[in-house]
């Protein structure tokens, strides 16, 4: 077990890397060994009465960041989530644009579309939908201020801001007062605690021929939340909070009257080469991360950019770990 020895060290920049590699792949091992051992890790549903929790503590502690953070960090695209790679040597850019295509595919969106964006992030799929798909109108949900004025700048300056409206929601309280022909969701699932009173919801969002896309990061066998409980906790606690590792058989039980028409997987090994692009972009430039994050965290920017640097970290080894055949990404296609 890491002890708050060693993540306090950690944190201060004291340790090489290959420490820490080794430190979080005995935590993947330690989670393996609980998770398998445990009968049923994902809450009784019946007693939750909203669809997320924690809300507030995943604006701050991802979203709520200056723009230019992610600018600095993330490939041209802003795609802050797996990236497909098709082979090692590929630059992120590349991959970025593997992966929208892909989920555009999977969700057999097409021109003309109206298409409903949960989670819309840094507005990576939002913006590439409107330039692949000129007479789709795309409606893009977010919790976060920035993001919102972020992909308003971006679709103004690409002359999109026609074909696209952007929603700041909660979406415990979204409602949107229109059906869509297409929803889409790029690794927002992970955030909800009541998948089903989502998905109850979703029916009523889409037409009758409507078809839902959803990609999600999971485990290939288990579900299980990121609580904080002990030190070992440390992503939940700093970067996860009220969030849910998913197996990749949950949504497809829980998704009652909805018909599964396909998935797809890819294997640990697409995050892990994501994650560890991002690491050597916020490597690269340094001095304007740090900078960028004294703006928001002050003195203790220092600490922070340390803390993003053992994220990408936990995130590579996480997903690479056993082959990358442990921790995958899923893309479901469902129907009504």
């Amino acid at each position: 077990m890491i002890g708050k020895v060693g993540i306090e060290c950690a944190e201060r920049g004291m340790l090489p890397d290959w420490i820490i590699r080794r430190g979080i792949r005995r935590l993947c091992r330690e989670r393996l060994k609980a998770i398998k051992s445990a009968t049923s890790l994902y809450p009784d549903n019946s007693e939750l009465g909203q669809i997320a929790y924690e809300t507030e503590a995943a604006n701050q502690q991802h979203y709520e960041l200056p723009p230019e953070f992610f600018e600095l960090v993330l490939g041209s695209r802003r795609k802050y989530s797996c990236c497909f790679f098709e082979s090692s040597d590929q630059s992120l850019d590349e991959a970025e644009v593997n992966s929208l295509k892909a989920s555009c595919d999977h969700a057999q969106v097409y021109d003309g579309a109206n298409i409903l964006e949960l989670g819309c992030g840094w507005g990576s799929l939002t913006l590439w939908m409107a330039e692949s798909f000129p007479n789709s109108q795309i409606t893009a949900v977010s919790n976060s201020q920035p993001q919102r004025k972020f992909i308003e700048k971006r679709a103004a300056e690409r002359n999109l801001s026609d074909r696209i409206q952007v929603i700041t929601a909660d979406i415990n309280s979204f409602a949107p007062k229109r059906v869509f022909d297409r929803i889409v969701s790029i690794e927002m699932f992970e955030h909800v605690r009541n998948h089903e009173m989502l998905f109850e919801r979703m029916w009523d969002w889409l037409t009758p021929e409507g078809k839902l896309f959803v990609h999600v990061f999971c485990h290939r066998e288990k579900t299980y939340l990121f609580d904080v409980e002990g030190p070992s906790d440390w992503m939940s606690e700093y970067f996860f909070t009220g969030g849910i590792m998913p197996s990749a058989e949950l949504l497809p039980k829980i998704a009652n009257g909805w018909t599964l028409e396909d998935s797809w997987l890819w294997d640990g090994k697409q995050y892990q080469l994501t994650a560890e692009a991002w690491l050597r972009l916020i490597d690269q430039n340094k001095q304007k991360v740090l900078a960028c994050l004294a703006e928001h965290y002050g003195k203790y920017s220092q600490r922070w950019f340390n803390r993003w640097r053992i994220f990408f970290l936990a995130v590579a080894e996480l997903f690479g770990f056993a082959d990358g055949q442990e921790w995958v990404v899923k893309h479901y296609l469902f129907k009504k």
